[in-house]
């Protein structure tokens, strides 16, 4: 037999059920046999008493005993037509009612007495429990379905009864599966709204200040006409302040790719040398310009396993930051070494520092520390910077001091965990 068939029986209440069934039909086909004893006696005693009554109302009409001897004890089933007869003549035939026929009417009084009096409780107590059992598992239905209406009100507090095994319990289990994971989806769009939300505000916070600036050059621009020298400055500063919401634009859109997971890093053997020689190239005119120097040391032959695109723009956000508060004959060093497993990528400044109270913020969004007042920047390079590399399983850390210069630490995996 397949299993499945009785899988029903894992239910303890189905189970509990079915025994009583069982014993209930054992005592009731107990009673059956011993009702059939009782009424097979009851039937003896009658006709007993019948031939009692006969053999004594023929001796009294002087009729042989061994006559009525013979006639009681005749064992020949033919029967005789005369005896049909009398029988008919006397009024006793099959359609006669029964109460006209005492003996057999107290055997039918007593067999019907008897029945009641076995059949009633049984079929009582059979009542009882099926009503009983009916009762605990509408009691367990509506309990279920209270809790998922919970659920589909969005409430996850509750859950489903699982406190037996059988079919049911396996329903209601895969019931609070499906919640579970509606909970988490519904959990997942409501940060993803929060991170919407939060997005959109800070766009639209960051883009107030240039979008201000670039209204007040226009209006400038347009009194001044006359004034080439006048407009051509301020072309420059709304230049400047394009360029800004050129790279916040940007900025926030691969920080929001980011964070969504809508990046797919392509990881691949890079060469140290190679990987920061990218990522500092579009500095150095820079650096030159403000007096600043970049120096990259490490070994040609050293390779971590990383994406190279966005790993040179994280250390390209980084040194820029150095820049920005690195002052006139500054510099900033790029230093690498491997071990076993990671490779380890120094970017230090000796710079302005940074706050104590300001460490712990720095890699937040738009966030800048009061010293930072007076500098370029917009505030996403290092949290763009940090997105990226935990995003490639590495991380980022930082020591610095006021005045003491900053060292950014980055950890990635080396060739040889990425071939493992």
């Amino acid at each position: 037999m397949d299993t499945t068939c009785l899988s029903f029986m894992q239910d303890k209440s189905i189970r509990r059920y079915c025994a009583f069934l069982f014993a209930h039909t054992l005592v009731l086909l107990t009673v059956a046999v011993l009702f059939c004893f009782c009424m097979t006696g009851s039937a003896k005693t009658m006709l007993l008493s019948h031939d009692e009554a006969i053999a004594s109302s023929l001796i009294e009409q002087g009729i042989s005993e061994n006559v009525i001897a013979r006639a009681l004890t005749a064992t020949d089933t033919v029967r005789s037509h005369k005896g049909f007869e009398l029988l008919q003549k006397i009024g006793i035939r099959p359609a006669l009612e029964t109460q006209f026929l005492p003996y057999l009417q107290s055997f039918q009084e007593c067999a019907i007495c008897s029945a009641l009096a076995v059949l009633f409780p049984v079929c009582l107590l059979l009542l009882g429990v099926s009503l009983r059992f009916l009762y605990h598992r509408e009691n367990l239905y509506r309990r279920a379905s209270a809790v998922i209406e919970n659920y589909i009100d969005g409430c996850y507090a509750d859950r489903l009864p699982q406190t037996s095994e059988g079919a049911v319990y396996r329903l209601f289990s895969a019931v609070d599966r499906l919640a579970t994971m509606l909970q988490a989806q519904n959990e997942t769009e409501q940060k993803s709204k929060i991170f919407l939300r939060n997005t959109i505000s800070d766009i639209s916070h960051q883009l107030k200040t240039p979008l201000a600036a670039l209204s007040m050059y226009q209006e400038i621009m347009e009194n001044e006409y006359d004034a080439p020298a006048v407009i051509q400055n301020f072309a420059a500063k709304t230049g400047l302040a394009l360029k800004r919401m050129e790279q916040l634009i940007q900025s926030m859109l691969k920080i929001t790719r980011l964070d969504t997971g809508n990046v797919v890093f392509e990881k691949k053997i890079c060469n140290l040398t190679e990987l920061v020689s990218h990522a500092v190239s579009e500095l150095t005119t820079r650096a030159v310009s403000e007096n600043k120097t970049i120096l990259v040391e490490g070994s040609d032959t050293d390779s971590i396993s990383c994406d190279a695109a966005w790993t040179s723009e994280a250390i390209c956000n980084i040194v820029k930051n150095a820049l920005d508060h690195t002052g006139a004959n500054g510099t900033v060093r790029i230093t690498w070494e491997l071990s076993p497993f990671t490779g380890m990528i120094r970017i230090s400044d000796n710079g302005s520092g940074i706050a104590p109270e300001d460490i712990h913020h720095i890699f937040k969004r738009f966030y800048r520390s009061s010293q930072s007042s007076d500098t370029q920047g917009i505030g996403l390079g290092l949290p763009l910077a940090k997105s990226i590399i935990e995003g490639q399983g590495g991380t980022i850390s930082l020591q610095s001091a006021p005045h003491a210069g900053t060292t950014f630490t980055l950890l990635l995996p080396v060739q040889e965990s990425a071939e493992k």
